[in-house]
């Protein structure tokens, strides 16, 4: 198969330079390729192109598992974003009906977008119509319009769309620094098409995506996915695995959240990290451990009139040991408990 690409490069300094892939133009030979070349798109702001585009061999495809019939599962690496991994360290899942296909999370860079597209064309021809964000960190967000621009519409929480606009520019200023600018070329904030309150549904022919937007708790913006043909639960951030849970919500409305989802009458879970599939409602069980440790330690903290600064080095200090990535996130995690009990 053969793709379309062109080179890119920061305006302030042109050596720092990546192919983008043009997803819309997708062909079994180089001469289909260039015939479609035409349907380009224009310009990319911040960027200047080096040469027009043109047409190559397609470049390596994402890693899908089939967790069942046409349900992909990409597993990011359990780790922070750095030079190696270049922000592959999120869950990004492929489902496929008879009429479209829905990408659920996008990965921390356009170029994963681009290699999942890949991995999808390999799979299928059919219509990428749809990309489901299930919250606003960087991680999940940012490969999504490489996918837009092949004619997917993005799907999201309510409050996406600003919790994104206020956020973009410190995301992507760290994420240039963790996985190099040159990873994060063509790399820009996914527009919302389609934004949920409540519940949803999305008709991919043969299989039914019913959406829940919830309220805050891993963030504010986090929404579920439910394929009804297969009984897997997407659940994002909400529910994670081997890396330890991160809070940028409420440890008391993640709990409820959890305690509620377990309802929903799913079989099997995609966490936003780890896995790539568990049972449910057991594969929720050490997020939710966690969680009620992580409460119970700070309100302790609180009560006797500890000082943050102290409390935050043995809040949940009973769980380093089940988890990768402990020091990273538990000390954030543990200050905005703290901060919540104070005003519990």
């Amino acid at each position: 198969m053969f793709e379309a690409v062109m080179t890119l490069c920061l305006a302030l300094s042109r050596e720092v330079c990546r192919e983008v892939v043009l997803p819309g133009i997708w062909a079994a030979g180089d001469k289909e390729c260039r015939a479609a070349l035409a349907s380009a798109p224009g310009a990319f702001p911040g960027l200047v192109a080096e040469g027009p585009p043109r047409c190559r061999e397609a470049g390596p495809a994402l890693a899908f598992d089939e967790i069942a019939p046409g349900v992909l599962v990409h597993r990011g690496q359990v780790a922070e974003a750095d030079g190696d991994n270049l922000g592959d360290i999120s869950n990004i899942a492929v489902v496929i009906g008879t009429r479209s296909v829905a990408v659920i999370d996008s990965g921390s860079a356009r170029w994963i977008g681009e290699a999942a597209w890949r991995a999808i064309r390999a799979r299928t021809a059919l219509l990428v119509s749809h990309v489901i964000l299930t919250h606003v960190h960087p991680d999940h967000v940012f490969g999504a319009t490489a996918l837009t621009e092949a004619g997917a519409e993005v799907v999201a929480h309510q409050g996406l769309a600003r919790a994104l606009a206020d956020r973009q520019a410190g995301y992507l200023e760290s994420l240039g620094r963790l996985i190099g600018s040159a990873a994060l070329i063509g790399t820009a904030p996914p527009p919302v098409d389609r934004a949920v309150s409540g519940e949803a549904e999305i008709d991919l022919g043969g299989r039914v995506l019913r959406l829940r937007a919830w309220p805050p708790a891993h963030s504010g913006t986090d929404l579920t996915v439910l394929d009804s043909a297969s009984g897997i639960l997407f659940a994002g951030d909400l529910v994670f695995d081997d890396h330890l849970p991160a809070l940028d919500g409420t440890v008391r409305g993640w709990a409820a959240v959890l305690e509620e989802m377990g309802q929903d009458g799913a079989a099997f879970v995609v966490p936003g990290h780890g896995g790539p599939v568990l049972p449910w409602p057991a594969g929720g069980a050490a997020t939710a451990r966690y969680l009620e440790v992580l409460a119970r330690d700070a309100r302790a903290a609180v009560a006797t009139g500890e000082r943050l600064g102290d409390a935050i080095g043995h809040i949940a200090g009973e769980e380093r040991g089940h988890w990768r990535l402990f020091d990273a996130f538990n000390p954030r995690n543990a200050t905005v408990a703290f901060t919540e009990m104070e005003w519990e």
